[in-house]
């Protein structure tokens, strides 16, 4: 039996309620007389990309080990369940709302059990959450429905996508992957919005108040830092080289540049930061109606820090480069000093810009989503491709979950990546044998990560 490792995959299914949730949340889509769930048909497909399918035929991989994963639906089975739950766009919005629903419930007893960020919940400073924001784009091989050129110039699909970040000791997992026609902008103001409240309906609900919110520069407009700002959230967002910058970087004295960090918090050779905020000329009144464009004006407790560093050797110069310095910028409404819980934290204008520039792992999480499943939307129709987008998240999440349940932050295997995690753990190969009248999985003899394989089941079971 091959994929003998995703017994770890199975127990943090029954651990997080994953599978009664979704038999619970698609009851209402399973017919009379019918032989399988829709939760456990759907979970099941979950498993294979997981395991690394990237098709519904890849099912058969889970099929064909009834000793691990039990009954399995057919490939008919899962075409006509595709088709059920996306008869009508509202019937596939409601089958879509009703799988979120599930990957809720099931994150909050994960988190419960085992919080994948460090620090203390319900604190903005130690137990912050971290939702990265960001788009990509999913190219399509052929003719879909809602397929068009992108931006970019190529043909596809440009997915807006959510995470939260578990930090330097973890990896990170979906909270929401929102499917968009290929045309759609990497910039609109409103499909942010949209993504962040569907990210924070997937967080339990005392991890809701700590949030800070991550975008580069396809984020930063005012109608999101408004809407941020309305939730009593904070942000990091891209601010991009405008709006006075430059007029700010001539102003700004050169005492007020002081050295940036790496990621290790040591100085950053040929790098500094400095904040502009009082430099950057006021902006003259708006005339636009805020009732019918949106807000006019940046909120009042906004920052932009910028960052100055010598550009790498053969790199483009820029219109905003000065004196042969390359110019970013980003906005941030975390105050310079947070008190939580009556103790004071200072917030540096270095460590806000490192915070920010740790945005770069969504980079990281869209290309493991990649490896798992996003790299080609399999299906024509856009509603079905919105479904496996779910499945997708789904797959993610039990890997990650699994990471977070049987490892612990020191340990190498909580950190990897999907392809470092089936071919070291879940890709060994096993036999099922009874004796004692119990039923008992026996490994490949010599295989070199069995041990994280035993303490990651018995850690997950204890």
């Amino acid at each position: 039996m091959t994929h003998s490792g995703a017994l770890l995959l199975e127990e943090t299914i029954k651990i997080s309620g994953l599978d009664a949730a979704l038999s619970q949340a698609l009851a209402p889509w399973r017919r009379r007389r019918a032989r399988h769930d829709p939760g456990k048909a759907v979970l099941d497909l979950a498993v294979a990309v997981a395991l690394g399918g990237d098709c519904a035929a890849d099912l058969a991989a889970v099929r064909a080990q009834p000793g691990l994963f039990g009954q399995v639906a057919s490939d008919p089975t899962i075409s006509r369940l595709f088709a059920t739950l996306c008869t009508e766009d509202a019937d596939a919005q409601a089958a879509i709302d009703a799988i979120r629903a599930a990957r809720a419930a099931a994150r909050e007893r994960v988190w419960d059990r085992r919080r994948p960020m460090a620090g203390t919940p319900g604190r903005r400073v130690g137990g912050q959450v971290i939702i990265d924001i960001d788009a990509t784009l999913v190219d399509a091989h052929s003719d879909k429905q809602h397929a068009e050129p992108t931006h970019k110039r190529t043909f596809g699909f440009a997915p807006m996508c959510a995470f939260v970040d578990h930090g330097a000791d973890g990896t990170g997992e979906p909270l929401a992957l929102n499917l968009r026609p290929g045309k759609a902008s990497p910039w609109k103001a409103t499909d942010h919005i949209t993504a962040l409240d569907d990210a924070l309906a997937q967080l339990p609900l005392t991890e809701r108040a700590q949030v800070l919110v991550r975008t580069d520069a396809g984020g930063c407009s005012k109608a999101f830092l408004h809407h941020i700002t309305n939730l009593n959230l904070e942000y990091s967002i891209g601010f991009p080289a405008r709006d006075g910058i430059a007029t700010a970087i001539q102003a700004i004295p050169e005492a007020a540049w002081v050295d940036a960090l790496d990621g290790e918090g040591c100085p950053r050779e040929s790098a500094q930061v400095a904040d502009l905020t009082d430099f950057i000329p006021i902006p003259t009144k708006p005339t636009r109606s805020e009732a019918r464009h949106g807000p006019q004006s940046w909120p009042a407790d906004m920052r932009v820090i910028a960052r100055r560093e010598v550009p790498h050797p053969g790199a483009q110069l820029r219109l905003t480069d000065h004196n042969g310095w390359r110019i970013t910028c980003f906005a941030t409404n975390t105050p310079a000093t947070t008190t939580a819980s009556g103790t004071p934290t200072r917030w540096s204008l270095p460590d806000l810009e490192v915070r920010h520039r740790q945005r770069a792992r969504a980079e990281d999480r869209i290309r493991c989503l990649k490896d798992t499943g996003l790299r080609n939307l399999p299906y024509y129709l856009f509603n079905h491709n919105r479904l496996w987008l779910e499945i997708v998240a789904l797959a993610a999440e039990l890997l990650v979950w699994t990471q977070t349940l049987a490892f612990t932050p020191e340990q190498p295997a909580r950190r990897w990546e999907p392809k470092a995690l089936r071919f070291r753990i879940l890709a060994v190969a096993g036999r099922i044998i009874t004796t004692g009248r119990q039923r008992r999985l026996r490994l490949a003899t010599g295989w070199p990560w069995n041990h994280l394989i035993d303490t990651g089941y018995a850690t997950i079971t204890a």
